[in-house]
């Protein structure tokens, strides 16, 4: 089964409910609000354990935690024509390959 320890977890403020809210990457419609920071997080990871219990009991599919994913380091991005070739020429006069213009761009 899968380890709920191993999802994305953080914790954020919230001004609106005037306390920390614990967030789950994998399960972006759960959250969990607390006091503080730590409870914040307890709170979280004890939820999403019980929702994987329940999902391994009812047969459902569980997600995958982010962090045991394998990544090649490529995705595609569609964009129109006319901003791959002001990319281009950019990356160009930089002297650097697109490909590395654009990573330096996305860091």
């Amino acid at each position: 089964m899968t380890n709920h320890k191993h999802y994305t977890y953080r914790v954020v403020w919230s001004e609106e409910d005037n306390e920390y809210v614990g967030l789950c990457a994998e399960f972006p419609s759960l959250s969990f609000l607390a006091a503080d920071m730590t409870s914040a997080l307890q709170g979280i990871v004890e939820l999403v354990g019980e929702i994987v219990v329940d999902m391994a009991q009812n047969g459902e599919t569980i997600p995958e935690p982010l962090t045991d994913q394998h990544y090649s380091g490529k995705f595609e991005v569609e964009i129109p024509p006319e901003q791959h070739r002001l990319l281009a020429i950019k990356a160009a006069e930089e002297g650097v390959s697109l490909s590395r213009y654009v990573q330096a761009k996305l860091s």
